[in-house]
């Protein structure tokens, strides 16, 4: 059951540290944001326009979704910094897209000894809002998340990953929807941590971003198995939940948006994400959006993907 308090005065009760107050707060923005996106998929008018090509879209929802998150959490904290993937002009956010509650487990937790001191001024949020908006244009409604990030110092310190349509393939009457979060030194929460099997290795990568490269690189890993779907939340969510060993993508396809919120879940269960040579990704503000050496992540074992990247994939990727 997800208990949510709409007084503000009770987050401040046993003044917790301000990034469990933003982590309990973006929980309820997310569920927000996973509702935006439901209504809208129901409504029949998904409003796609193209962003760089048929394969970069964006819909009503993603940016009713964007608008709810930003101003949901900019009124809460208004000194924290957010980066969102969609480019939306300046205008007022309708009050019905506000959410001012927060998830009172989170509150519950002991806030990690380091970051108990962190002012908001401190921390970068990076949102994407629909991770996953081609699928979500085709009905492949498991690729969906919603992804809220916390960043300080550079590095992906708590996320939350909310699944609109988690559930769907119930059919009618299913309740939908479900939200995982984590912070580093704590753990990561709504779902029942998994690995797969030590014997098999089940490789996932993208379903409509691939060429040579990223095939080569698969290929490389000498998978059992090779799963392509949409959405870097829902690879990583893959990982958590045992139903594969590495999300493996050779290309500069993805953004700080689409791993920050993943990363802090994976690390928080002990998995690692790094670019294709092994070295950590950064969230300052100030940072470029694009992951240009791609992506390479796994639960576990993390150093033997690394050391299976073809010199090849390694010289066509560029470090930032």
């Amino acid at each position: 059951m997800c208990l949510v308090s709409n007084d503000p005065t009770d987050l401040m009760s046993g003044n917790p540290a301000v990034v469990m107050r933003l982590v309990a707060s973006a929980y309820s923005v997310a569920e927000k944001a996973g509702a935006i996106v439901r209504k809208v998929l129901h409504s029949g008018e998904l409003g796609i326009v193209e962003k760089t090509g048929a394969n970069d879209l964006q819909t009503l929802a993603d940016r009713l979704a964007q608008q709810s998150i930003c101003a949901s959490l900019s009124r809460r904290f208004p000194k924290i910094t957010i980066i969102g993937e969609e480019d939306l002009p300046a205008e007022e956010v309708k009050e019905d897209l506000i959410e001012l509650g927060h998830f009172d487990e989170v509150l519950q937790k002991n806030c990690p000894e380091e970051f108990r001191s962190l002012k908001e001024e401190e921390l970068v949020v990076w949102v994407d809002p629909l991770d996953g908006t081609k699928e979500y244009t085709e009905g492949l409604l498991d690729n969906v998340t919603v992804l809220i990030g916390i960043a300080y110092g550079g590095r992906a310190i708590a996320g939350v990953i909310n699944q609109p349509f988690y559930n769907y393939q119930l059919g009618a009457g299913a309740v939908l929807g479900r939200t995982m979060w984590g912070v580093l030194g704590l753990g990561a929460f709504g779902f029942q941590l998994q690995e797969v099997p030590g014997d098999k290795r089940i490789v996932t990568t993208t379903r409509s971003h691939s060429n040579k490269v990223v095939t080569d690189c698969v290929n490389a890993m000498e998978p059992h198995e090779v799963i392509r779907v949409g959405g870097a939340g829902n690879k990583i969510i893959q990982l958590v939940e045992g139903r594969a060993s590495a999300y493996v993508f050779a290309s500069p396809g993805c953004k700080k948006w689409d791993t920050c919120a993943p990363e802090a879940i994976l690390h928080a269960v002990g998995g690692k994400l790094t670019d294709m040579h092994g070295n950590a990704y950064r969230y300052d503000a100030d940072v470029q959006h694009m992951n240009s050496a791609g992506v390479l992540a796994a639960l576990s074992n993390h150093d033997y993907y690394v050391s299976r990247v073809p010199r090849s994939v390694l010289q066509a990727l560029k470090t930032d």
